[in-house]
């Protein structure tokens, strides 16, 4: 039996039936809570709260979306201008969310929330409109299923199922470790595709402080209760990191581990990602402080910021730092006027003359201003 269908198995018993064993104690917004029908409270099986980071407007995505909890939560949140798409592969799930549509559009106010189905590791790909093109064109001889793959080939580029560029923030609770390793590269460069640039990702998952021996991955009880495919602890923020992401970071962090076996700790974390932009590589003369408390910090595109140093950056990386989790650690300097001195051509760490941004305003970041902080 394929990973894919050990895990469909397993969940399609879990929309059926509470699966204690599915998941772990987690401590959601309770006022988010309140207008979600009771069996899909009850027959959601996850290991954080990643609506906790949505934002009102975002577009969301929710990978693993099963009886559709987090996308109801989610859509509470993102507003009328919002939106929310769940991707899941196991159709009782799928059947689940789907059956409290209506109910959810008219407490909502708006029909927000859409559900699909598909691989998270294959966001391309339509699999209902697979399913349908094989119900006329059933694979019986290598004609008919090279016939299949020119089909999947041709779907993908011109009718994909989620398109390029098109998501601000993709959410995952508890799903990553379940889809088999060969495919895992994939499934983060399908999340790259689909985000918008500057888009986020928050990820609640499982990850394990010591690799998990063959013998364990192949129990497949362990497998499908989302113990045994665990990410190891740097392994998952290295595969982001590989795949083009930047500031990635670890949020959520339990101290107590949800299951020990064979003496591997297996705990829950939320990981944080920001997918970079390609724009805005020009000199618009403004500079950032790094707050400390460290002597120096170096970001993931290649600068590094010394402590109370004023250092020129690049409209992209300015922005990048004045936002989202960097903005609590830097203090971001504009121009007395807005510039455009074209490309931005300086060395990694060039500090900025105090005489090129005197009197220009002094961006503090959210939690500074709040604070009454000048």
């Amino acid at each position: 039996m394929t990973v894919e269908a050990l895990v469909s198995e397993r969940y399609a018993e879990g929309a059926k039936a509470v699966q204690e064993a599915l998941c772990c104690p987690v401590d959601y917004d309770a006022s988010l809570l309140k207008i979600l029908p009771q069996e899909i409270v009850e027959r959601d099986y996850g290991c954080g709260d990643p609506s906790r980071y949505v934002e009102e407007g975002d577009v969301v995505l929710d990978l693993g979306s099963g009886g559709g909890k987090i996308c109801y939560m989610a859509a509470q949140i993102v507003g009328e201008q919002g939106r929310v798409i769940g991707i899941d592969m196991t159709d009782d799930m799928l059947a689940l969310a789907r059956q409290y549509q209506p109910e959810m559009a008219e407490k909502l106010g708006s029909d927000r929330v859409e559900f699909k189905k598909g691989f998270i590791q294959d966001l391309a790909l339509d699999v209902t409109a697979m399913e349908a093109y094989l119900a006329s064109n059933p694979v019986s001889d290598v004609v008919s299923m090279q016939a299949l793959d020119v089909w999947k080939k041709e779907q993908r580029a011109n009718t994909p199922l989620i398109e390029d560029n098109s998501v601000s923030l993709v959410v995952s609770n508890c799903v990553l470790n379940l889809v088999a390793p060969e495919d895992r590269k994939q499934m983060l460069a399908e999340v790259f595709r689909v985000l918008k640039p500057g888009g986020r990702v928050a990820i609640s998952d499982i990850v394990c402080d010591e690799i998990v021996p063959e013998h364990l991955q192949k129990d497949a009880e362990l497998w499908s209760g989302c113990i045994s495919g665990a990410f190891g602890e740097k392994e998952f923020m290295e595969v982001f990191l590989d795949t083009g992401f930047v500031g990635v970071a670890y949020d959520k962090w339990e101290a107590e581990p949800w299951q020990v076996v064979e003496g591997i700790e297996f705990r829950s974390v939320t990981l944080m990602a920001t997918k970079p932009a390609k724009t805005e590589l020009y000199d618009a003369g403004q500079a950032v402080v790094y707050r400390g408390p460290f002597s120096e910090v170096a970001d993931d595109l290649g600068n590094t910021f010394g402590r109370g140093d004023r250092v020129a950056v690049s409209k992209r990386t300015y922005n990048l730092l004045t936002s989202g989790d960097y903005q609590s650690h830097f203090i971001g300097v504009e121009p007395a006027q807005e510039q455009n001195n074209g490309c931005f051509c300086l060395p990694a760490g060039t500090l900025r003359s105090v005489a090129e941004t005197k009197g220009g305003k002094h961006a503090l970041g959210e939690e500074y201003v709040a604070a009454g902080c000048c």
